[in-house]
């Protein structure tokens, strides 16, 4: 089974609200670590093995594997999360614009709202990110047809004496 799969298995498993809470209350701070390293120096690619990494964040290899999860699809490279082992190399290249949209897609505050991202997007950049992010959340209706409107079928008759009326 590889590290992705037990990240799942561990992930996904049933627990009590408390056990939930604790868990995740555990993983958050170590993640937010990791991302506040990736942004204090941008230029500088984080890399290694997975168990070096894993070392380096105070992280298990598996629970590092659930943190490429989060971050895998913000990578330039995306890295195949199923055939990660403990020796696997990683370099985390990071496209921060598309890490700043996957935190505003994830409702990520704790993420987004790091007052690292200052020396890595300027306000206007966030703000233009999180413009584009909001239009994928607007829902635009159709104008309706009415009764007495042209039938959009091209008959010439009124949309309730033609289409509607079938």
């Amino acid at each position: 089974m590889s590290l992705y799969e037990k990240w799942l298995d561990l992930s996904g498993k049933e627990r009590t609200q408390e056990e939930t809470e604790k868990f995740w209350g555990e993983y958050m701070p170590k993640e937010q670590a990791i991302y506040e390293k990736i942004l204090s120096d941008p230029s500088v690619a984080v890399k290694g093995t997975m168990s070096s990494l894993a070392a380096d964040f105070n992280m298990t290899p598996i629970v590092f594997a659930g943190f490429m999860d989060g971050i895998n699809t913000s990578l330039i490279q995306e890295i195949d999360l199923e055939t990660l082992t403990e020796d696997s190399n990683i370099e985390l290249a990071v496209d921060f614009d598309k890490l700043y949209y996957n935190m505003l897609s994830a409702k990520a505050d704790w993420l987004f709202g790091l007052p690292q991202w200052n020396d890595v997007l300027s306000q206007e950049k966030r703000k233009s990110i999180k413009k584009e992010y909001d239009k994928t959340k607007t829902v635009v209706k159709e104008a309706k047809i009415g009764r007495n409107d042209p039938c959009p079928c091209g008959s010439g008759k009124k949309y309730k004496k033609c289409c509607l009326d079938q």
